[in-house]
């Protein structure tokens, strides 16, 4: 793992991205600034994913800059550069349907704000104990959460991978 020292102690991070079994092309986007850490995950099996993901991060990047971490500043972020990458795609036909998920960290002293859009997942690693931090916009996360499904059979649901929300697919 690679560490950021921070005026409140150290984050440690890594990660790792896979092409998958199905694509051709990796559509994940690493985001890695000075105490923002996260993953912008194109959307497989639509045009431009990759341009989605890498949007995302420079976008956010770019608007977090130089700015102390907030809730607000973070949302406001995150739909500023949602409206550029569904605007691109408007402009452009080749990229209709293209989008991204999100999960990004920003450190805020001792706390960590967390953003989430889609699937990509944020989990705690403490005392060798692992636990997700965030829920998934899924069709089939969404169920498990209504009782409809257990979450053995959320795990090899077929529709398991449609996801209700991500960045760049509205305008909003």
């Amino acid at each position: 793992p690679e560490t950021v020292v921070t005026e409140h102690g150290e984050i440690r991070y890594t990660w790792r991205t896979d092409v998958g079994r199905i694509r051709k092309n990796n559509q994940d986007t690493v985001i890695l600034g000075k105490v923002l850490f996260g993953v912008a995950d194109g959307m497989g099996g639509h045009n431009g994913g990759e341009i989605a993901s890498a949007g995302l991060r420079d976008g956010l990047l770019r608007e977090t800059e130089g700015q102390e971490p907030s809730m607000e500043l973070l949302e406001e972020a995150v739909k500023k550069v949602n409206y550029e990458i569904w605007e691109q795609q408007e402009k452009d036909a080749s990229l209709t349907g293209m989008g991204t998920t999100l999960t990004v960290l920003w450190a805020a002293g001792k706390e960590m704000i967390i953003g989430q859009v889609g699937d990509s997942r944020a989990y705690l690693i403490r005392d060798g104990q692992m636990k997700q931090v965030t829920s998934d916009h899924s069709m089939v996360a969404d169920m498990v959460r209504r009782g409809v499904l257990t979450e053995e059979q959320a795990a090899c649901h077929t529709m398991r991978n449609y996801i209700t929300r991500a960045v760049g697919t509205d305008d909003t």
